[in-house]
């Protein structure tokens, strides 16, 4: 495979690498992975709910969402993903794939074969735990949203999310943690905190009053970082940072 093959899995050889330590082994058997690129438009699927897994992919670019459709045809988005994600890996070791990931912008993924990532977690111990930690913090994302949705306010539900979009961007090198490009529409916004969209609208416009963010089209800047945690009763915990860095600088 050639060095710019294999240079595409570089960000998330080293994300894992900050879950638990890797062997130089093990992230050479990590970056030799077989992989296909594909470039997805805004709103393709990466993977429907019930699909059979055969492939994992890893988002290279954009931004991607996972969600839930209930019976009535309501949306449900219950977590975002960043650029360096494996963003179906439970998928492929359920089998079934029980939600939707969908692209929020354009962007382009790597596709690995199921197999191929079930063998080297069996295989690579070390990157199998690191695989391993990687779902659980998604895990600990999934019930940060549920508290969010079912027990915060609605400034809170928004604040929440704002803060958590500028430490995750931060931390994935893709923007200044001040200052960022906010991927949602309001209508997502909505499906992600169980609000309408003119009830985000309003709550954004009530934030803005307030000196906590200022924003541009879809460009948010944070005025006040502490203003806007504690308004989100946001702590960094949940997301189980590799580092001590916390909080925007």
């Amino acid at each position: 495979m050639s060095d710019p093959q294999m240079a595409v899995l570089a960000p998330t050889m080293r994300k894992l690498a900050k879950r638990f330590p890797l062997s130089p082994e093990d992230q050479a058997a990590f970056l030799a992975l077989p992989v296909s690129l594909k470039k997805l438009a805004v709103g393709n699927y990466i993977v429907r709910e019930a699909d059979i897994a055969r492939s994992c992919c890893v988002l290279l670019s954009g931004f991607a969402y996972r969600h839930k459709i209930v019976r009535d045809g309501a949306r449900q988005i219950v977590s975002i993903n960043v650029p360096g994600d494996m963003v179906d890996l439970h998928n492929s070791f359920l089998g079934v794939a029980d939600h939707n990931v969908q692209m929020l912008t354009a962007g382009e993924v790597a596709v690995i074969p199921s197999r191929a990532v079930q063998d080297i977690a069996y295989l690579r111990p070390a990157i199998g735990r690191a695989m391993l930690l990687d779902t659980l913090v998604d895990g600990s994302i999934f019930r940060e949203w549920i508290a969010n949705v079912g027990r915060r306010d609605a400034r809170s539900r928004v604040a929440h999310l704002l803060c958590e979009f500028a430490v995750r961007l931060q931390a994935a090198g893709e923007s200044e943690a001040r200052n960022y490009h906010l991927p949602m529409t309001q209508e997502q916004l909505g499906d992600a905190t169980g609000l309408t969209a003119v009830h985000v609208n309003r709550t954004i416009q009530a934030l803005r009053q307030d000196g906590l963010i200022s924003t541009d089209k879809r460009s948010v800047t944070i005025e006040n970082w502490e203003g806007l945690v504690t308004t989100g009763d946001f702590n960094t915990a949940y997301l189980h940072p590799e580092r001590a860095e916390g909080e925007p600088r």
